[in-house]
């Protein structure tokens, strides 16, 4: 009986072992033969190239790009008894409080992102505590549904990238501002307005930098023969002619003349009349581009150039020097001024100060609009027309920025009439831009040759390879004697005329002014614009500077708006010693 019972048990155990060989055998088979993921033996990681920068001639960064990077953790991956750790930690190299970082665990489970806008110092930081964790065994393994086991541990990617002004306001609206794009999950920026939209595609990154290679058991790749690298390419730099130094102040006075004289915007713009070289371009009205508010909405474009005005009395050298050079007028010849009254049809032409005669030259010394109005008579429409041409109007200047307006100057039809040949001599009927009269205004100072303006010297790339962006050549419109004459008229106009306040002993100065009514649905009204155009020469360097003052409450007179603003300009190029006084003996 005992016999018989220990072979029964003897055979219940065999067949529980033979039972266990099976079921250790299927799940043998079927490890073997069922298709499961396989873990990769390589990995990737890849960099985006950045946004190029916008850097002034003295070497100051106005636009830069900051890399943001995101934070990303699988919450199935943090060991329970460890979470407390990884929040704490979390915080201290990130900066983060723990409450928000607690809050945004608990908020859903799986892939949860902790920040899109972390630094590039910060994300070297929790690099290093990435790997750190993973030492310390706060992350463990994840079984999905389907057997795969997961590991992800703490993730620093980068997310986009973030435009900075360090300097606030300066060089606005000239520097314009971004908007910003998706792309693939990650934020670039692209120009609205200024140089960030007319240098968009060059500052735009050229393409992004990527690894490819066999990975360790922690995921870090190897570096070896099987890698492959693609370094980024970044945008181009893009370096102006203008300093910060000048520029800030220029800003600065132009913001205390727009206060004094309640005006709605003053433009001034200084470049080197030899060269067309931009050293200062600027505006009272200016924003911080990282912060528009809807206040600073008429401040948002580049008006030098997207502003187009009548320019009353400034126009009138352009118009006499067209005169000279077809040799229809005599700086001598004498003008009748009519008592400061003269019809022309049914047009009454006034002048603010009576003259009976008074020659050619002094019709301009003293902006008599009468004795212009008469001698533009003897200039053939065609002539007229193709005059104001040369000279740059009704097109754009080429200044690189971008939505200039090109103005317009009246058809060879009209130009056949009295009245307007009268009235576009001193500067109505015509529309143009403070970049056209400047550029203009150098003929005079450049022995009669017009030249492109230009403020963005070079483009730079991230190897220090250079592109020249100065323009080259330059056209001869009027003689050199034409345009010598021309700056004697605009010296003696400071020193006895309109100009007497841009005065400075030992340079020469010359140029003129321009007060114009502002029409308003269809009408002129009791507002204005004033305007100076001129230059300031020392005995090695030569400098046309324009000031235009939209609207002067304060005070309607070119020569108590725009003039007294030039001279504190000239003032500046003393001081910073672009120009140098002489001496008295």
């Amino acid at each position: 009986m005992n016999n018989r019972n220990k072979s029964k048990k003897i055979l219940v155990l065999f067949l529980f072992l033979i039972i266990g060989f099976m079921i250790f055998l299927s799940a043998q088979l079927y490890t073997v033969f069922h298709k499961r993921p396989s873990p990769s033996l390589y990995t990737s990681n890849e960099s985006r190239a950045e946004r190029g920068e916008i850097i002034s001639a003295d070497g100051f960064h106005i636009a830069t790009t900051q890399q943001l990077y995101k934070a990303v953790v699988n919450t199935r991956n943090i060991d329970p008894d460890k979470k407390e750790l990884f929040i704490k930690l979390f915080s201290i190299y990130s900066g983060i409080s723990e409450k928000k970082i607690r809050k945004k665990l608990s908020s859903r489970r799986g892939s949860v992102v902790l920040s899109y806008h972390i630094n590039p110092q910060a994300a070297q930081y929790l690099k290093s505590l990435a790997y750190r964790l993973r030492r310390m065994k706060v992350f463990v393994e994840y079984i999905r549904p389907n057997g795969r086991t997961i590991l992800h541990g703490l993730s620093i990617l980068p997310s986009g990238e973030n435009r900075q002004y360090p300097y606030k306001d300066l060089l606005t609206p000239i520097v314009g501002y971004i908007h910003k794009v998706e792309d693939n999950s990650y934020t670039r920026v692209r120009g609205v307005k200024g140089i960030e939209k007319s240098f968009d595609d060059v500052l735009h990154s050229e393409e992004d930098g990527k690894q490819f290679g066999p990975r360790d058991v922690n995921n870090y790749m190897i570096l070896n023969k099987k890698s492959f690298t693609r370094l980024d390419k970044n945008g181009l730099n893009v370096q102006l002619s203008i300093p910060v130094t000048l520029q800030s102040r220029v800003e600065d006075v132009l913001s205390k003349m727009k206060k004094k004289l309640k005006a709605n915007e003053i433009m001034a713009v200084v470049m080197e009349s030899s060269t067309g070289k931009i050293i200062s371009m600027a505006s009272s009205n200016r924003f911080k581009p990282n912060h528009i508010k809807r206040s600073d909405y008429p401040s948002l474009n580049s008006n030098v150039v997207e502003y187009s005005f009548e320019p009353g009395s400034v126009l009138k050298p352009i118009i006499f020097s067209l005169l000279l050079e077809e040799k229809l007028v005599n700086p001598y010849d004498l003008v009748n001024g009519h008592n400061g009254r003269f019809k022309i049809g049914r047009k009454t032409i006034t002048d603010e100060h009576k003259f009976q005669w008074l020659s050619a030259e002094n019709v301009i010394v003293h902006s008599s609009n009468i004795g212009i109005a008469q001698l533009a008579q003897r200039l053939p429409a065609l002539e007229y027309y193709q005059g104001l041409i040369d000279f740059g109007f009704a097109q754009k200047s080429g200044i690189q920025l971008p939505y200039e307006k090109r103005g317009s100057v009246p058809a060879i039809n009209r130009l056949k009439s009295e009245i307007y040949k009268a009235t576009a001599s001193y500067g109505y009927g015509l529309n143009v831009n403070v970049m056209q009269l400047l550029k203009a205004y150098n003929v005079f100072n450049n022995r009669g040759r017009i030249l492109q303006p230009y403020f963005v010297e070079k483009l730079i790339d991230m190897h220090g390879n250079v592109r020249d962006m100065r323009p080259e050549g330059s056209s001869q419109i009027i003689s050199s004697a034409t345009a010598e004459r021309m700056k004697k008229i605009l010296i003696k106009t400071v020193e006895e005329g309109t100009g007497q306040g841009t005065i400075i002993s030992g340079l020469q100065i010359g140029g003129k002014t321009g007060t114009a009514h502002i029409a308003e649905k269809g009408k002129y009204v009791r507002k204005y614009n004033t305007s100076f155009f001129g230059f300031a020469n020392d005995s090695k360097s030569a400098y046309t500077i324009g000031v235009t003052v939209v609207q002067p409450r304060q005070n309607h007179f070119a020569s108590l708006t725009a003039v007294p603003t030039y001279k504190q300009i000239v003032e500046l190029l003393i001081e910073f010693d672009y120009l140098r006084v002489k001496a008295k003996k």
